[in-house]
């Protein structure tokens, strides 16, 4: 059985049908995204974070590949932006749904989340953030919104990153269909 499973247990089966079998064999999500900035200082901030996550600049919409596939200790995703620019998160399970939460690891920042699930889609929920190990306080942490769910028979989803007072930075969203 694979981290997903095992983590949500019997809470597996409240994820949409599709997000299970994604989850469960694995897959190639392919689409085109569409690309917001913040507007001042967040919006210059906003462009240097997303430039981090491999986001290309200066461009509202990009083509987007994410390849899921997890094992028995962990769930990798695989994005590309604009057929070139790659990044890996690795997600690993701590505990169990509903109480557990997961460690996703992209470069030097590592945040843990848990996870709702709200009318069958995948909503991450924030816990703790590290930038090199160095725990973030909650006061400075970047606010991360964050889901997946299916819309008209595809994967719908959203990141949004803001920061306190600054306000909202970045987003990239789209509809991404299984190749």
């Amino acid at each position: 059985m694979d981290a997903v499973q095992t983590w949500f247990a019997a809470g597996f089966n409240q994820l949409h049908p599709m997000l299970q079998d994604l989850h469960r064999h694995g897959g190639q999500l392919h689409g085109q995204i569409d690309i917001q900035y913040g507007r001042g200082l967040a919006g210059l901030l906003g462009k240097r974070f997303a430039a981090k996550f491999g986001l290309p600049l200066g461009v509202s919409s990009t083509a987007l590949d994410v390849h899921i596939h997890s094992d028995g200790q962990a769930l990798y995703w695989q994005r590309t932006f604009a057929g070139a620019t790659q990044r890996q998160s690795v997600f690993t399970p701590l505990g169990n749904w509903p109480a557990g939460y997961w460690l996703e690891e992209t470069g030097a920042v590592q945040l843990a989340l848990a996870v709702q699930v709200i009318d069958g889609g995948w909503h991450w929920q924030p816990l703790q953030c590290r930038l090199f190990g160095v725990r973030i306080p909650l006061f400075c942490m970047p606010q991360v919104r964050a889901y997946k769910t299916i819309e008209n028979s595809q994967y719908r989803f959203y990141v949004g990153v803001s920061l306190p007072v600054l306000g909202f930075l970045f987003s990239y969203s789209g509809l991404l269909e299984l190749t």
